[in-house]
C-alpha cells in the first residue's frame, strides 16, 4: 500500500475554491463516528459545510492510496491544526502564524462496500472560532465563481482598473457580505489570466520566429496550442540536434518546469537527457499557460510525436500529481521516478523537528540513499 501525503508529499492541502456553501443552506449535524458517504468528495463537501457553519477553516492533512493509486484513507481537519515550521534560518524573527495545534479533525476510510466511513472524529477546538458570517473570508471557503471570472476578464480587457472592476461585482451582488471572495483574490485571478494571454503581436512574433527556424533547420519542429478565441496558450519546440540526440540518449529523460521572470510568467518546461560524457543535453522545450494534467498531456503528446512515437524507458520528475497523471496517460510503459534532489530538499521541513534529526538521523538517511549498493542493503538501512 502506498502512503501519499497530499499528492506532492506536502503535509497540508489548501481547499480553496473547491466547494460553494451558501449561507441559507440547511445546517448539517456535527460529524460522528460511523457516518457514511458515497465518495471522498462527498466527505470533503460535508466537512466544509460543517466547518463554515461552525466558523473554522479546513485543510486536507493526508491521503493514503492503494497500489492502484485510489484514495482509501483521508483526513480533514481544522486549518489551525499542526505546528508552524519556519522555512527561513532567522529564528530570531519568526513569522506570525495562526497554527495552534488544534486537534479537530475527521478520519475517513473506504470500506469493503465502497463506502467512506468516519473512523475517528474530534470536534473540540483549542481556539476561538469566527462568526459564521465571516467564514467566507477564510481561505478554504473562498470561491471565485465562473460568472465573476467572466466579468473580471471582460472589464480587464476594457482597461478598467481592478478597484472599479471589483466594486462592480460588489454592487451586482448587493454588498460585500454576499461575495465569497475579496479584492486580492480578483487581483490574483487577473494576474493569472494575463499570463494566459499572449497578445496578438507576441503570438505572431513567436510564430514568425518558429517559421524562420524551420527554414534554417529542416529538422526543427514546433507546435502551438490556442484557445477558443485564438489566443496562444501553450507551445513546444525541438530542433534537429535534440531529435538526433534522443535517438542515442533517450533511455532516461528528466522533465522539469521552472518559472521565467518575464512579463508573461509562463512556466518553462524542459526535457533533458545525459550523453555518454555525462553532460546534460536538451531534448525539447515548451512554454505553458498552466500546470494542470491536460496541459502536460498536450505537451507530452507533442514531444512524443516529435520523437517519432518512441517513449523513454524511464522519466524523472518532481513530485507533482498533474505530471504523474499525464505520464500515466501518455507514457503508460515508461518507468516514472521522483527526483532525489527534490526529495532530499524536503528533509529539513519534514523531519527537522525530530529530536534526532541532527544527531544521526539525517546522516543515516543520506547513507542509506547514497551508499547502498543493492536493493537488499538499501531496505536494511
Amino acid at each position: 500500500m502506498l502512503f501519499d501525503i497530499n499528492e506532492d508529499i506536502d503535509e497540508e492541502e489548501d481547499l480553496e475554491g473547491t466547494t460553494v456553501v451558501s449561507d441559507d443552506e440547511v445546517r448539517v449535524e456535527a460529524p460522528r463516528s460511523g457516518m457514511e458517504f458515497p465518495s471522498a468528495k462527498e466527505v470533503k463537501t460535508y466537512y466544509k459545510q460543517y466547518a463554515k457553519q461552525e466558523g473554522f477553516g479546513v485543510w486536507s492533512f493526508r491521503t493514503r492510496r492503494d497500489d492502484e493509486g485510489r484514495p482509501v484513507y483521508v483526513t480533514f481537519g481544522c486549518s489551525r491544526g499542526g505546528k508552524y515550521q519556519p522555512k527561513g534560518n532567522n529564528i530570531s524573527r519568526p513569522r506570525p502564524t495562526t497554527k495552534t495545534g488544534c486537534k479537530a479533525r475527521v478520519n475517513a476510510t473506504l470500506n469493503k462496500n465502497e463506502k467512506w466511513v468516519f473512523t475517528t472524529v474530534v470536534n473540540a477546538h483549542n481556539h476561538i472560532t469566527v462568526s459564521p458570517k465571516k467564514t467566507r473570508l477564510l481561505r478554504s471557503h473562498k470561491c471565485l465563481d465562473e460568472y465573476s471570472q467572466r466579468i473580471l476578464k471582460l472589464n480587464d480587457r476594457a482597461g478598467i482598473r481592478m478597484s472599479k472592476n471589483y466594486y462592480s461585482l460588489v454592487v451586482d451582488a448587493g454588498g460585500f457580505d454576499n461575495l465569497q471572495f475579496q479584492e486580492k483574490d480578483c487581483r490574483n485571478f487577473i494576474d493569472k489570466a494575463r499570463h494566459l494571454r499572449l497578445g496578438k503581436g507576441g503570438g505572431d512574433a513567436l510564430n514568425q520566429y518558429f517559421q524562420r527556424m524551420r527554414d534554417q533547420n529542416d529538422g526543427f519542429v514546433s507546435n502551438m496550442d490556442v484557445d477558443d478565441d485564438g489566443r496562444l496558450r501553450n507551445m513546444f519546440w525541438a530542433d534537429a540536434r535534440s531529435r538526433a540526440a534522443y535517438e542515442y540518449f533517450g533511455d532516461v529523460v528528466t522533465f522539469d518546469t521552472t518559472y521565467l521572470t518575464n512579463r508573461y510568467g509562463m512556466p518553462f518546461a524542459l526535457f533533458v537527457g545525459v550523453n555518454h560524457h555525462g553532460q546534460s543535453i536538451l531534448l525539447g522545450a515548451g512554454l505553458l499557460s498552466n500546470e494542470d494534467t491536460n496541459t502536460f498531456i498536450w505537451l507530452f503528446q507533442m514531444w512524443l510525436s516529435c520523437m517519432n512515437g518512441k517513449a523513454p524507458k524511464a522519466i524523472i520528475t518532481d513530485q507533482d500529481w498533474a505530471i504523474k497523471n499525464a505520464i500515466a496517460c501518455v507514457f503508460p510503459q515508461t518507468r516514472h521516478r521522483y527526483c532525489l534532489w527534490h526529495i532530499m530538499r524536503k528533509l529539513p521541513k519534514k523531519l527537522g523537528s525530530h529530536a534526532k534529526f541532527n544527531a544521526g538521523l539525517k546522516t543515516d538517511i543520506q547513507t542509506a540513499l547514497y551508499d547502498s549498493q543493492t536493493t537488499t542493503e538499501f531496505e536494511e538501512n
